[in-house]
């Protein structure tokens, strides 16, 4: 068992916390640099945004290279999960509330 595997044995539910850690810790360390990326394209995007919309993110970027991940698979099952749906609704509500649009 290399390191990383024994990493993401610790799981909440069906997930792994150290996934979780690298992604949040990434956006974190990240959104300086992203947020300065999109005051060129006009966009204000806070770091609390970028927090927020870490999971949404992770979510289509999993989709884009075609790698369905546990939590990809069950937003987009149909029957079940109701709860994880509610959840990413409401961090992209969240995420997307504090965008602004800053006006010449």
């Amino acid at each position: 068992m290399n390191t990383i595997e024994f990493l993401r044995q610790f799981r909440i539910l069906d997930y792994a916390v150290f996934d979780f850690v690298v992604s949040f810790l990434g956006i974190y360390l990240l959104s300086p640099l992203l947020s300065k990326l999109f005051l060129k394209l006009r966009l204000d995007i806070p770091k609390k945004s970028w927090m927020f919309l870490t999971l949404p993110i992770g979510i289509v970027s999993h989709l884009l290279v075609g790698s369905i991940t546990p939590m990809t698979r069950d937003l987009f099952d149909l029957n079940d999960h109701y709860i994880l749906k509610i959840i990413m609704l409401i961090l992209l509500f969240f995420g997307i509330k504090g965008i602004k649009i800053i006006k010449k």
